[in-house]
């Protein structure tokens, strides 16, 4: 007996392919709009089947867009994957700007609500008030760790004005020369000046090419009331310094209240990792109207992961504010492939075997589908990596942030560049958390079921309550984490950096 499911999604009539929500088997006849089509393959959940068929070497299409070529004539109900599509990526491309892009409101964004944050001299707000220690080197990384198991036991119970201290141990800081070391410290300064650090000790050695006094000439003089240096060399009781540091910092720290400030005041970053075929369905275009609600209101928004944008590009161009804009961002993403390509490697060398098994076919396919992240935000600015936001700039639009995929990377850079905030859209799952708050938003509802210790929302309600419904719900969940309520990765004790290491070692 045949049975006929609604169990499949189409984003519009121009695609050739259709997503199922579950798993189905050979024969199952599936409804897509008007029309039936018997799979002639089993598709597990997540993955594509054709819904017309497809001539050898033509275009894929599916978010409206061209995934990649079919590799040989697919026909209705076959499986669509990587043994009959494959990658139109070849390298670098020309852009032409056409003038800057329309801005486009959106209009089923959530109202913009308050939160309560830390309101710092400088005007900018942290959703927490932490001290943050940062080794210049990796000698002294566990050094920094001991001081904050130190720090954390010293803050009384129930505290109101201190949210803790967090070390962020790294293997860098010595053995790198030029650009390489110019990255290193470049991101440990920004971190310093994220506005959720209410303090900042900075722990040096003494023999590093990271050089604490070069490290502290990178920070404004009028944003080191609150940072305190501790050359570990230079003690006879290291620990002991670090610990009369902390405590100086602690008290200062201690009179920090929370008020209520508008939503233009986040700073959001934006990231997916361990896509799957429902990351640009239901969490990234999710994501996407978080990052339209905040820079509507004002805000800022911040998007990274060059090499996943590599096959969507486009509609970042074309949202461009100028053609300075314009250009910054064509640049960017042809140095990214043709640092990929200076390397011997592939631009499509992506997505990964967990974005595979999830269902994403190619990188243009993977591509299409995150930078839905930025949701319709007019493109204000590009910045490289270590770079901080611009608030000239940054407010009420997207800023483009030089980076790459991985994980950990690309999260720090988004703390380091101002991000008070971080939405990370999955599909597969991960625990890893960020120096700020790293809110996990599930692809799926198997995911959330499974890993609820991970998950700090579940966006598949989208396909059952509609986007607007899960936009509220997500916005209101958002409003109670930069207001204190923690996130799953602060639940976990799961913080960490990741910093881009591009030359040689000596």
């Amino acid at each position: 007996m045949v049975e006929t499911l609604a169990a499949a999604v189409r984003i519009g009539v121009e695609d050739d392919v259709a997503v199922v929500l579950q798993s189905l088997e050979a024969g199952a006849e599936i409804r897509v709009g008007r029309e039936s089509v018997t799979l002639r393959d089993a598709i597990p959940a997540g993955h594509k089947f054709a819904v017309r068929p497809i001539a050898a070497g033509a275009p894929v299409h599916r978010y409206r867009a061209p995934i990649g070529l079919a590799q040989r004539d697919i026909v209705p109900g076959e499986h669509v994957h990587t043994h009959n599509v494959r990658t139109a990526l070849a390298g670098e491309n020309s852009h032409a700007f056409a003038g800057p892009g329309a801005e486009t409101l959106t209009s089923n964004v959530p109202q913009a609500p308050s939160f309560s944050g830390y309101v710092r001299p400088d005007g900018s707000v942290g959703t927490r008030n932490e001290l943050w220690i940062l080794p210049t080197v990796g000698c002294v990384g566990r050094l920094g760790e001991r001081l904050a198991m130190r720090g954390n036991a010293a803050i009384p119970a129930g505290s109101e004005g201190l949210d803790g201290v967090h070390a962020f141990n790294h293997p860098f800081g010595c053995s790198q020369l030029g650009a390489d070391l110019d990255g290193t410290a470049a991101i440990l300064a920004s971190l310093a000046l994220n506005s959720n650090a209410g303090g900042v000790l900075l722990v040096g050695l003494g023999c590093e090419s990271n050089q604490l006094d070069a490290l502290l000439e990178r920070i404004p003089e009028a944003r080191r009331g609150r940072l305190r240096i501790l050359r570990a060399q230079a003690e006879r009781d290291e620990f002991s310094a670090g610990e009369a540091l902390i405590d100086e910092l602690l008290a200062e720290m201690a009179g920090d209240r929370r008020e209520e400030v508008p939503l233009s005041a986040l700073r959001l970053g934006l990231k997916c990792g361990g896509s799957d075929a429902m990351s640009g369905l239901t969490a990234n275009p999710l994501i996407g109207l978080m990052a339209d609600a905040v820079t509507q209101a004002g805000g800022a928004a911040i998007l990274t992961e060059i090499p996943e944008i590599f096959g969507a590009e486009n509609l970042l161009l074309e949202r461009s504010i100028s053609q300075d804009v314009f250009d910054r961002l064509s640049a960017l993403v042809n140095s990214f492939k043709r640092y990929f390509l200076d390397h011997g490697e592939p631009v499509s060398e992506n997505p990964s075997p967990g974005n595979i098994a999830g269902g994403i076919t190619t990188l243009e396919e993977k591509s299409l589908g995150a930078v839905q992240k930025g949701g319709l935000a007019p493109v204000k600015d590009v910045i490289g990596y270590g770079e901080r936001i611009a608030p000239d700039k940054a407010h009420g639009g997207l800023t483009v942030l030089e980076g790459p995929g991985n994980d950990a990377v690309s999260t720090t850079a988004l703390a380091a560049a101002g991000a008070t905030i971080t939405l990370f859209s999955t599909g597969r799952g991960t625990p890893l958390g960020s120096p700020v708050p790293t809110m996990k938003i599930a692809s799926n509802h198997a995911l959330a079921e499974r890993k609820p210790g991970w998950i700090d929302f579940d966006a598949a309600i989208v396909l059952e309550q509609g986007m607007e419904a899960a936009a509220d719900a997500l916005l209101s969940r958002i409003i109670a984490v930069a207001s204190g309520e923690p996130a799953r990765n602060e639940s976990n004790d799961e913080r960490a950096i990741g910093i881009w290491k591009r030359g040689v070692t000596l």
